[in-house]
């Protein structure tokens, strides 16, 4: 029996869910980007963490976070390359508490800019 997927914590959902290409009638073929693989771009590229803080940020392995990173690089780059639409949706995650929050990016997106004694861990 295989092991159950174990939910990736996100800490930020998507704001636009969709890219395509403005150049193309129809763009033909829609990827599908899972919420997870969103969070692992965030973390790595946007948040400049490292694979093992982004594991460690996600609740997962370092392996299954660069699994999960390279998985979503390929999509972006099929995307860039051959011009294909993107859409983000699905995946087995759950969205993190502000109060076990790490990077502080669910709190600016939830609009509470300052951190408490205990959120900060002090």
């Amino acid at each position: 029996m295989p092991r159950p997927c174990k939910r990736r914590r996100i800490c930020s959902m998507p704001e636009n869910y969709s890219l395509a290409p403005i150049d193309k009638e129809t763009p033909g073929e829609t990827l599908l980007m899972s919420i997870d693989e969103y969070e692992a771009i965030r973390l790595i590229d946007l948040e400049g963490l490292s694979q093992e803080e982004c594991a460690e940020s996600m609740n997962v392995s370092r392996t299954t976070a660069q699994s999960i990173y390279n998985g979503a690089r390929r999509k972006l780059a099929e995307c860039l390359v051959v011009g294909k639409a993107l859409r983000v949706e699905g995946g087995d995650y759950i969205l993190c508490e502000e109060s076990s929050c790490k990077c502080g990016s669910c709190r600016k997106k939830r609009g509470s800019s300052d951190i408490s004694p205990a959120q900060s861990g002090s």
